[in-house]
């Protein structure tokens, strides 16, 4: 994959992400009903809307280092070692910051 296609899809994907993350804000926003039974489903539904909001916000912060390694010329070279990430690895990942060998 080259930088361009790379940049096209994180682009993307950080639309995307950024999207459902509002959108979960503006369901977290949302009072409580006034059931008490109804609060304690809410509230586990809001703890799942918390762990998806903040693997969103990894995922974030993952892709805005891509889109600086790619600006920087960096990307594609394991941050680690500095070796060339396997491509197949970059096409599944685009924002994959590591090679195999330094990231298991």
């Amino acid at each position: 994959m080259d930088k361009d296609t790379a940049r096209s899809r994180l682009v993307a994907r950080l639309a995307e992400l950024g999207q459902r993350i509002d959108k979960l804000d503006a369901e977290l926003m949302q009072p409580l009903p006034a059931d008490w039974e109804e609060q304690a489903v809410e509230l586990a539904d809001d703890e799942a809307q918390v762990a998806l909001e903040a693997a969103g916000r990894r995922e974030t912060g993952r892709i805005v280092a891509a889109l600086a390694r790619i600006d920087a010329g960096t990307w594609g070279d394991c941050v680690r070692c500095g070796a060339p990430i396997d491509p197949r690895r970059l096409e599944a990942d685009p924002s994959a910051p590591s090679c195999v060998g330094c990231s298991g």
